[in-house]
């Protein structure tokens, strides 16, 4: 099966156009100048109603997962370090986008050490019930000589995949160690290909075999996915 196309959506309009365009899944967040932050919950339950008549007419190939909406969750932009204050919000918001029906979450807590928080990252874990979790790109500060390791703690926490860039600010930059990571991964845990991807560059990247890519197909300064670079991306997938 081609790479599936994961779209993040800062916006609900942004979401309704990806789906109706035939991304696979939506990472719902807030916030593009922040990197994305946790969306309002309304925003969720608008999208969340929406998309189901969507589902009714969608692109997606009958080979493929239904689409689904994947909930970020990181109170503030920045760092990955958070008070107690912070964490406490983040597992109250897991466990309302939970109840609400999200298909799973994205998030990443570090140490001081810019590590993985192995404990906080446990609890998030718990709380959203076995639903899948990706480990977002926080895991882009980690350093380049922990990478392996830390993709080892990852799959031994039980996050599903990891959203990455390589250690870079883009994933063409840091297509070697994304190149070190698929092959570190061993099948156990999903590398997502992330950072600056977009129709013009996105086939570049498809030789390593991963198997999700990550894109927001924004392509203006409206904050909305494109639905024409979505259905671009999307083909260059089915063509690989």
């Amino acid at each position: 099966m081609p790479p599936l196309l994961e779209v993040a959506c800062f916006n609900a309009q942004s979401a309704i156009e990806a789906a109706s365009a035939g991304a696979n899944r939506i990472e719902l967040c807030a916030s593009y100048p922040l990197g994305g932050t946790t969306p309002l919950f309304s925003t969720f339950i608008s999208v969340r109603d929406t998309l189901q008549s969507i589902l009714k007419k969608s692109l997606l190939s009958p080979l493929e997962p239904p689409l689904s909406i994947h909930v970020m969750i990181r109170p503030r932009g920045g760092n990955f370090i958070y008070s107690e204050m912070e964490f406490e919000t983040m597992l109250e918001d897991v466990q309302r986008f939970y109840h609400a029906g999200a298909s799973g979450f994205v998030f990443g807590i570090l140490t001081t050490a810019h590590l993985v928080d192995i404990f906080r990252c446990r609890k998030l874990l718990a709380s959203a019930g076995g639903r899948p979790c990706v480990f977002h790109r926080a895991f882009d500060v980690i350093a380049n000589t922990e990478m392996e390791a830390q993709l080892n703690v990852l799959i031994e926490c039980g996050f599903t995949a990891l959203l990455t860039s390589g250690n870079a600010k883009d994933a063409l930059e840091g297509r070697d160690i994304l190149s070190r990571l698929i092959s570190a991964s061993q099948g156990e845990i999903e590398i997502i290909i992330g950072g600056g991807l977009r129709s013009a560059n996105v086939e570049m990247l498809l030789h390593m075999g991963a198997e999700w890519i990550h894109t927001s197909a924004i392509t203006n300064d409206s904050e909305i996915a494109d639905v024409e670079e979505v259905k671009l991306i999307k083909a260059i997938l089915h063509n690989h």
